[in-house]
Formats: C-alpha cells, sequence, structure tokens
C-alpha cells in the first residue's frame, strides 16, 4: 500500500460523517496561530511515531489503524512524511491533504486549538 491523495472536498465530507480521521502534524506554535481543521487529531511529526503506534504507552486512541486518515501540515511536507510514518505502523488507509490551505480552501471549517 502507498500513501495516496485525497480531494479536500472527499476529506471535508468523509471528517464531517466521522468514516475519516484528520492529523495535523504542525508545530504547536503554527497551530496557535492560525486554528486547525474543524475535528482534527493534532500531533506535531516529531510526536507521530509514538503517539501513532498502537503498540506505544503514548498511544492516542482518537487515532486508530482500521480507520481512515488524513494527514496535513502547512504545505504538505510533513503531511507526507507522517502518512509514511503511519503506512509503518500499520495503518491501511492514508492519505496526505497537503497543506491547511486545501482545507480552508474547499470550504472546510476550522477551530481555535
Amino acid at each position: 500500500p502507498r500513501v495516496s491523495a485525497i480531494a479536500p472536498a472527499d476529506a471535508i465530507a468523509r471528517a464531517k460523517d466521522g468514516s475519516l480521521t484528520l492529523l495535523d502534524v504542525r508545530e504547536v506554535g503554527e497551530v496557535a496561530a492560525s486554528g486547525k481543521a474543524k475535528g482534527a487529531v493534532h500531533i506535531p511529526l516529531g510526536l507521530v511515531p509514538l503517539k501513532a503506534d498502537p503498540k506505544a504507552p503514548g498511544f492516542d486512541k482518537r487515532l486508530s489503524p482500521e480507520k481512515p486518515v488524513a494527514v496535513y501540515c502547512l504545505s504538505g511536507g510533513r503531511s507526507g512524511r507522517a502518512a509514511e510514518i503511519l503506512m509503518g505502523l500499520g495503518y491501511t488507509e492514508v492519505y496526505n491533504l497537503g497543506g491547511l490551505s486545501n482545507w480552508v480552501g474547499a470550504g472546510g471549517a476550522v477551530e481555535k486549538a
């Protein structure tokens, strides 16, 4: 399996109906400055290997290897890296949404962190 792109409109619809988890991998300061996609789980890229690993003691239970995940950052670079990490941890359906601007540009709601 490989990481796929996802159309922002599809990500919005699937996040809204609960069939997709959004993952924001930007740094804390970035999220504080701009907010995050409504309902997104925020885990900075450096913590993804620990927080997204179901076998790790610090596993974030808002994530599940069985549930599709769409990852975003500022421009798509870090989200691509995070998506690869998730695939390596056994996540079966992972998408790179790119940047938060893709979400906003398609009408996705933003909430303050």
